[in-house]
């Protein structure tokens, strides 16, 4: 994160920008290290709070005794993606919290989730440095080859210009514009396909710039330093709203596909463990609470939870 004039611009930041100011900072490489403090979330405790969720004994049997022998679930988490992942009052916040919390409720396990940037969490998950993950992960085949992943939500991507769209950015063309992402995400690889098609039709290439957090990706645009940003929809929606009048979306959702939460590849009981979880808090009517909770889209609701769904 840009901290050069920090002290000047702080007054002059959106409140969705002074979400997360102070994580995901200076993590170079693959930023598999955290980048601030970790925080926890005891069952019915805490930001994560979304009433009691009563343990399910048989599901929390299914959790391998070397996780839950220390009685918590480390979470990697990039908490710089509100309203799904954040940090407030120095305490984790979010729809991915308050799922996660409702998840180590029914488990009967503390959920302790550590601040990463974004593109060093499943390579943590491999070397065992997190038991789990949970901060908007698409489910895609690429994923798919290296860890195990449980649906939760769907979620596309939107893009998101400056109120009266005064560049005149279209979703299908974005030739010539700037345009800002979160490093490690699906938009990457969405603007190199969509850079592809602007340079074999000859027309000039899209600006992209690339930053570790998506609080960092917001500020870029509405400081005008882009014309543009793509993110996650839930994101993009609540940035819109966050910037009282700064911001509109442009255009519907595409390329729709469901979050999930990440495993180790072939996690066996663990996996099941956590998908019945979830199916358990979406039965129960908890899981509606949480998505209104944070004004995430009913459309986006899951009625099934799935293990490694095809992609």
């Amino acid at each position: 994160m840009a901290r050069g004039t920090q002290l000047k611009a702080l007054a002059l930041l959106p409140a969705f920008a002074l979400v997360g100011l102070t994580v995901a900072c200076g993590a170079g490489g693959s930023g598999a290290g955290d980048v601030a403090p970790s925080s926890s979330a005891a069952p019915g405790a805490g930001s994560g709070d979304v009433g009691t969720v009563a343990k399910d004994d048989a599901l929390a049997a299914l959790v391998p005794a070397d996780v839950k022998a220390d009685g918590k679930i480390a979470v990697g988490q990039d908490q710089s993606y509100p309203p799904n992942e954040f940090v407030d009052g120095g305490k984790p916040a979010g729809f991915d919290v308050d799922l996660g919390t409702a998840i180590g409720q029914v488990l009967g396990l503390q959920m302790d989730f550590q601040n990463a940037a974004f593109d060093g969490i499943i390579p943590g998950i491999g070397a065992k440095k997190y038991e789990l993950a949970m901060s908007s992960f698409s489910i895609n085949a690429e994923r798919l080859q290296s860890v195990d992943m449980i649906s939760y939500y769907s979620a596309g991507t939107s893009l998101a210009v400056l109120k009266g769209n005064p560049d005149g950015l279209k979703v299908d063309d974005l030739c010539g514009k700037k345009v800002a992402v979160q490093k490690g995400t699906t938009q990457v690889e969405d603007l190199d396909k969509k850079n592809a098609a602007c340079t074999s039709a000859g027309k000039p290439a899209i600006e992209v710039t690339q930053l570790q957090a998506q609080t960092d990706v917001n500020l870029a645009l509405t400081a005008k330093r882009v014309q543009g940003e793509l993110a996650d929809s839930p994101v993009i929606d609540y940035a819109v709203k966050q910037t009282n009048g700064q911001l509109e979306s442009v255009g519907a959702p595409y390329d729709t596909a469901p979050y999930g939460i990440v495993l180790p590849k072939n996690s066996g009981d663990y996996g099941k463990a956590i998908q019945g979880a979830i199916q358990k808090l979406i039965d129960s009517g908890a899981y509606k609470k949480i998505l209104d909770k944070w004004g995430l889209n009913a459309a986006g609701a899951v009625t099934k939870s799935e293990i490694n769904p095809a992609s």
